[in-house]
């Protein structure tokens, strides 16, 4: 084992990390893509 496996700075699930990770940059998407269909509903 080398020394970072001795000295582990996180000790979090990484899916854990992951999923909030994906579920931050879907609202993100999602904002954006709702955001575009007002601006075009208004545009009519």
């Amino acid at each position: 084992m080398n020394e970072f496996e001795h000295n582990v700075q996180s000790k979090r699930n990484d899916a854990i990390d992951s999923g909030i990770g994906f579920v931050a940059s879907f609202v993100f998407f999602a904002t954006m893509f709702l955001i575009a269909v007002v601006v075009q509903f208004v545009a009519q």
